[in-house]
């Protein structure tokens, strides 16, 4: 046991005691992306931003303000990255948190173009901070758990999101709730799980900035051993070299990884279809609900947003959940499932915006966001 933190420090092999120290971090982690997910707000957030809570025109939400997110996103997902494997994850658990509280809390009391910018640069941090959720268990988990606990946290953030659409939905259509009142469910929401997030154990090594060395042990071996943790154990190539840091090393060590991982056409076929699906993904939900605004403007018709998040969320939880107890060979299947499920997303795209029906609109992003998810979770 750690004496300071009560928490029983991980083997030097990297595995944990199996059937024990798994469920505690792999339930708060869920609870934790439950409740950063539950937000009954963003399936009417650019009716929000149009309407008279913050009185934006169609040219500044669409133009000015959302591509915000996207560039924020993209200049910090690099050093977040880095970040993450230098900080041991936790604490970029709790950044995400913050920054999704202080993102809902902006959405609430925040005017004027240039604010809304801000809020827009935060949920790009919270966006590219999504990589220490995914990533933290299996700094915590024996390798044959992988698949099932990314199954769990993936659908944990789902279900999430399907309960808080669903309750934006009843809350807006049935109970005739302000779009201001579901923002302050969101930043209670956020904030739950910015409080769960404090009590996840910390990690006592990460894959490049906390791990030892050693040259008789294979690359296989690594993955298993950067799990383990050397605080304590008093064991390593010195007592001291655990807790110092050679960032020319570190790069070093990226890059030899990098030539290794991507002269394996599988890797790179995958990577490149996981950037470039991940692009359209963002792009495709950023300017849905404008989609949907140009095809049934929402200040005139009853609109189901929340409904359609919802039963799209929900389908893709229960095929996310699937692939955790799937046994196929994805080195035998993996791209030919890869090329006819990004087929089925472009179709799907494509009719979404030609047909300008808004059921026709919403079956096809139902559909689209369906495929994308199960194919990102076996990517992951």
């Amino acid at each position: 046991m750690d004496a300071r933190a009560g928490l029983p420090v991980l083997p030097l092999s990297g595995r944990a005691p199996r059937g024990r120290c798994w469920a505690l971090p792999t339930a708060l982690l869920c609870l934790y992306g439950f409740f950063a997910s539950l937000r009954p707000s963003e399936p009417f957030l650019t009716r929000y931003l149009l309407g008279p809570d913050k009185n934006l025109t169609e040219t500044q939400v669409f133009n000015e303000i959302y591509p915000v997110w996207t560039y924020s996103y993209l200049v910090l997902l690099f050093p977040v990255f880095l970040a993450t494997d230098y900080l041991r994850y936790k604490p970029v658990i709790l950044l995400q948190g913050l920054s999704l509280i202080v993102t809902w809390f902006m959405l609430l009391y925040a005017q004027g173009l240039l604010a809304i910018q801000f809020l827009e640069f935060f949920y790009g941090l919270v966006t590219a901070t999504e990589i220490a959720y995914y990533s933290y268990i299996y700094s915590i988990v024996d390798l044959n758990l992988y698949q099932k606990v990314t199954s769990y946290c993936r659908s944990a953030t789902l279900v999430g999101y399907t309960v808080g659409s669903i309750c934006g939905q009843v809350l807006v259509s049935v109970a005739n709730w302000s779009l201001f009142s579901l923002n302050v469910i969101s930043l209670t929401s956020v904030s739950v799980a910015f409080a769960t997030a404090w009590f996840l154990p910390m990690p006592q090594k990460s894959l490049f900035f906390h791990h030892v060395l050693r040259s008789q042990v294979s690359r296989e071996m690594k993955v298993l051993d950067w799990l383990g943790g050397c605080a304590g154990s008093g064991l390593g190539p010195t007592g001291s070299e655990c807790g110092r840091v050679d960032i020319s090393k570190v790069l070093r060590e990226l890059w030899r990884d990098f030539l290794q991982c991507y002269s394996s056409r599988p890797m790179l076929c995958w990577s490149v279809w996981w950037a470039f699906s991940t692009c359209g993904y963002f792009q495709v939900i950023n300017y849905t609900q404008g989609l949907w605004e140009m095809v049934l403007p929402s200040q005139r018709f009853e609109i189901y947003n929340g409904g359609v998040e919802a039963v799209s969320t929900l389908l893709g939880a229960v095929a996310v959940f699937a692939v955790g107890y799937i046994k196929v060979s994805w080195a035998t299947w993996g791209e030919v499932a890869l090329a006819l499920f990004s087929l089925l997303i472009a179709a799907a795209v494509y009719v979404m915006d030609t047909v300008r029906n808004i059921w026709v609109c919403y079956a096809s992003y139902v559909i689209f966001r369906i495929v994308y998810m199960l194919l990102i979770t076996i990517a992951t």
